[in-house]
């Protein structure tokens, strides 16, 4: 059984954006040389999560609004008396800070639709860490 873990660094430039890193894992996951297991993503971050959905404008606006409406930045959230984010701690716990995939053939198993996006919460970020970890054969 191997391990193997990269990270990477992405920027954002909104307060609320998707982001597609999708590529970026399938190549690390590739560079791993495991052909069989999990890859794990994991971003170490209180304001931004981690999901899996169709990359399409629409969806992605659709997502952006169903977070705000859920979980409206201006609504008086007791911890927004700190650094006015509390919105973005919420939906980064609902969401969840991780994702995991099977590694079928040294490929990401995913759905036809399926892309793996950092949920930017709290933007715009120059600096969001993303930790990738491949287990398996």
């Amino acid at each position: 059984m191997g391990v193997y873990r990269e990270e990477f660094v992405v920027s954002s430039s909104s307060r609320f954006e998707l982001i597609d890193i999708t590529d970026k894992v399938r190549e690390i996951v590739s560079k791993s040389g495991i052909k069989n297991g999990i890859v794990h993503v994991f971003v170490p971050h209180a304001t931004a999560a981690i999901i899996a959905n169709e990359h399409e404008k629409g969806l992605i606006n659709d997502y952006i609004t169903l977070i705000k409406r859920l979980i409206p930045p201006d609504a008086p959230w007791e911890h927004n008396r700190i650094d006015n984010n509390a919105h973005a701690h919420l939906a980064a716990g609902i969401i969840g800070p991780s994702r995991s995939f099977p590694v079928v053939n040294g490929s990401i198993l995913r759905g036809t639709w399926q892309n793996i996006f950092l949920v930017e919460l709290d933007g715009p970020r120059s600096h969001r860490r993303v930790v990738v970890t491949v287990i398996g054969d």
